[in-house]
């Protein structure tokens, strides 16, 4: 009796698991259209800041000189801080201060670089994880296809067989019509140019997201010109200037008179408080970032229109 109700009992296992198998494909697929959270890959525009010091103090100074206190200076920009080049952090620093901070200026910090263990489990409890270096990482661009044709096949040698009988000759065919070259990904279009052509006056702020700026009018004390390209001045060069403002090292800064109050590229500032140089006041200038050894220097030259 026993073995006769055997068979009957996998069958049915079988079959039930099937049933289940099919259950869960059908729970699966829907979830997958239907549920409250999905992952997808993206990409975002992040600010990355360079700091040396934790100080709240130090930063504030800094911030003040760069932005004026500008409250909506960056934008409501995300922002990585980057700790890689700096020395001699404590083990703990006011995170939450640091944040309000940045924030007093439209940037939100939403994690760290650079941080040794201590200091980043700090800042991982106030709700800045540290990003690992292959976040930060370019990607390489994809392989181009191989413009050069397949290597051919080995030949193999036919068997033996019996003498051929007479046929017909062969129709002649067309030779093979060679494959069309890949055709080569559309080039990306070049960021827009903001021309701005009115005087800008103190307390005006002029900012060109994601391309250069060019103002054909005087910058009065007290405005701002911000671009994340370049910055070109065609007029005296009163107030503030901020090229890159993106993190774009490449940019640079142009104006026929230099009398500025500030200049910045890349978040690089020099100011001149006490009066641009003699040798370069009311002149015309090109200010840009230079390599000397291992640091980055803002380089202030004078530019020959003649």
């Amino acid at each position: 009796m026993k073995g006769a109700i055997l068979p009957f009992t996998a069958a049915a296992y079988g079959i039930i698991a099937a049933l289940l198998i099919s259950v869960r494909r059908q729970i699966v697929t829907s979830m997958s259209k239907e549920a409250p959270i999905q992952f997808k890959g993206t990409t975002l525009k992040i600010i990355l800041i360079q700091l040396s010091t934790v100080d709240v103090s130090a930063l504030r100074l800094a911030l003040q000189e760069l932005t004026g206190n500008s409250p909506d200076f960056f934008g409501d920009e995300l922002a990585l801080l980057d700790f890689s080049d700096a020395a001699g952090l404590p083990e703990t620093a006011d995170w939450g201060a640091i944040r309000q901070l940045l924030g007093e200026s439209g940037l939100h910090a939403i994690a760290v670089h650079g941080l040794g263990d201590g200091l980043a489990a700090d800042a991982a409890a106030a709700g800045l994880p540290q990003a690992s270096g292959d976040a930060l990482a370019r990607r390489s661009p994809p392989p181009r296809p191989s413009s050069e044709p397949p290597a051919p096949a080995a030949s193999v040698p036919p068997a033996p067989t019996a003498a051929p009988t007479p046929t017909a000759a062969p129709t002649p065919t067309a030779a093979p019509t060679p494959s069309a070259a890949p055709v080569p990904p559309p080039a990306a279009l070049p960021a827009a140019t903001l021309i701005v052509d009115k005087p800008l006056r103190s307390g005006q702020r002029v900012y060109a997201r994601g391309g250069d700026l060019i103002v054909t009018a005087m910058v009065s004390a007290g405005a701002e010109v911000i671009a994340d390209g370049s910055i070109h001045v065609y007029a005296p060069l009163r107030g503030r200037a901020l090229a890159g403002a993106n993190g774009n090292a490449d940019a640079r800064i142009f104006t026929t008179s230099l009398e500025a109050e500030l200049v910045s590229i890349a978040g690089m500032y020099r100011t001149f408080e006490a009066g641009v140089p003699a040798d370069l006041a009311r002149q015309p200038a090109v200010i840009s970032l230079r390599q000397e050894g291992d640091a980055m220097r803002l380089a202030v030259a004078a530019l020959a229109l003649r």
